[in-house]
C-alpha cells in the first residue's frame, strides 16, 4: 500500500509539473523552453501510470483522488494560497472515495 500511494503521488507531482511549465510560458511569459521539461514530464507521468497492478480504469479513478490532494499542497506551497475548509473537505471526500475504490472487493458485478 506504501508503494502505490509513493506511485500515486510521484504521478500527481509529475502530471502537476507537466501543466504547470506550459501555464507558466503562455500566462507568466515564460520561456518556450519550459515545453521540454513539460513534455518529459507529461512522459513521465504516463509511464507511472503503467506500473500500477491493477486495471487502468480503476487507476485512473483511484488517482483522482490523490491528483486533488497533490494540486492543493501546490497551490499552498507554489501558489501562496492557502486552502480553504471546503477544499480540504472536497480533498477528504476525494481521498474517502479513493479509499473504497482501492480497498473495495474485487470479482463480481454491479
Amino acid at each position: 500500500m506504501t508503494r502505490t500511494l509513493a506511485l500515486f503521488l510521484l504521478t500527481a507531482l509529475a502530471e502537476i509539473v507537466g501543466c504547470y511549465l506550459p501555464w507558466l510560458w503562455l500566462r507568466q511569459n515564460g520561456s518556450a523552453w519550459l515545453l521540454l521539461p513539460a513534455a518529459a514530464s507529461l512522459a513521465l507521468f504516463a509511464w507511472l501510470l503503467t506500473l500500477h497492478p491493477t486495471a487502468s480504469g480503476r487507476v485512473y479513478a483511484a488517482y483522482g483522488g490523490v491528483y486533488v490532494c497533490v494540486a492543493l499542497l501546490w497551490l499552498w506551497r507554489v501558489d501562496g494560497v492557502a486552502p480553504t475548509r471546503w477544499d480540504l473537505l472536497g480533498a477528504g471526500l476525494c481521498l474517502l472515495g479513493m479509499g473504497v475504490i482501492m480497498a473495495g472487493p474485487r470479482g463480481g458485478t454491479v
